[in-house]
């Protein structure tokens, strides 16, 4: 006898025609220092209320609101941080992404949302010119100073991807360094790494500020301008493409890696960091949703599946490329050698 089936609801069309409501609420959290106000000992509604200079009425709400979606608790009517919330979004906390709710909530960013559309019906970015990958886009250096707490915990898996171990001699490229954790990660991993850090000017002064704190700023230097446009001087022995292919067409990403193979020492590698959704597209369920943001802010760009950037990889001319997944993290590795004459 076949169990009963539950009964059929319309919960999960609403739930997704209701989403904007929990961005809404998280980033006015977020924005009131609602998530700081409970960390510092205020539970109760009048307290949190006077905290943040809001009305008691608006915090209650928006509190009980927090609960309903798994960012608050709630005990005998006074609020507490659940473990996540503590961790990610109380500002005392190292783990805090507040900064990378505000990049990810940016207008320039959310804006396209309302005309999703007429992007599929285009099928590429209603922003001006290539999107985000416009030259000089000031969206970057925003990225640079607010996602640095989102992407450090990538960074140590990287740096031991790419050095395996080695405490040798070595010069490393960082395209599109950004807010250059992943080339300070190696510097710090290997006290004989010089790292080389591109990416526009202004982004730049953001990564060696992080590589002066991290104390490794001797050994950090700085190429401005665009990957697909200046030399990269020296060979290297590893260059880092850290969540840049996903930006360009199959087309443009060969050229990149080809151009990034020349400027390799033989046997040298290319570390490439992406969000890599399984062969179905569909699964797993951050690396295949983030084809959608490439789609809105992009002319051209793609989650691309690892067959996809393998085989970007063997047109380029490299040995065949690894996959090397990051423990609980929506990214992987690839790994590719440049193999010489």
């Amino acid at each position: 006898m076949q169990p009963e089936s539950a009964p059929l609801t319309p919960g999960i069309v609403f739930e997704n025609m209701q989403a904007i409501q929990k961005t809404s609420a998280l980033r006015a959290a977020i924005e009131l220092d609602v998530f700081a106000a409970i960390g510092k000992g205020c539970h109760d509604v009048g307290s949190i209320a006077k905290h943040t200079s809001a009305s008691e009425r608006g915090i209650r709400i928006l509190c009980d609101f927090l609960v309903v979606s798994g960012l608050l608790a709630k005990v005998d009517g006074r609020y507490q941080h659940t473990p996540s919330s503590a961790a990610f979004l109380d500002p005392a906390s190292p783990h805090c992404l507040a900064s990378v709710a505000r990049f990810m909530s940016l207008p320039e960013l959310l804006k396209p949302y309302d005309h999703l559309a007429e992007i599929v019906r285009k099928g590429r970015t209603v922003l001006d010119g290539a999107g985000t990958v416009e030259p000089e886009n000031p969206v970057w250096v925003e990225f640079a100073q607010t996602m640095a707490p989102m992407m450090a915990p990538m960074a140590g898996p990287l740096g031991e991807t790419v050095l395996q171990g080695s405490k040798e001699p070595m010069r490393v490229l960082d395209i599109a360094a950004g807010h250059g954790l992943f080339g300070i990660e190696i510097a710090k991993q290997n006290p004989q790494a010089h790292v080389t850090g591109l990416d526009w000017a202004p982004v730049l002064r953001v990564a060696l500020e992080n590589a002066r704190k991290a104390g490794v700023h001797e050994r950090y230097d700085m190429l401005p301008g665009s990957a697909f446009d200046v030399d990269f001087r020296e060979p290297y022995d590893a260059i880092l493409l850290t969540n840049f292919l996903h930006h360009f067409d199959v087309d443009t990403c060969v050229s990149l890696l080809k151009k990034v193979r020349a400027a390799l020492k033989p046997g040298g590698r290319a570390a490439t960091l992406e969000f890599v959704p399984n062969e179905d597209r569909v699964s797993p369920p951050m690396p295949a949703a983030f084809a959608l943001t490439m789609l809105i802010t992009t002319a051209v760009g793609d989650a691309y599946t690892f067959s996809e950037l393998a085989d970007m990889h063997r047109r380029a001319g490299y040995a065949p490329a690894s996959a090397h997944p990051i423990p609980r993290s929506p990214h992987t590795v690839v790994m590719a050698a440049n193999p010489g004459l």
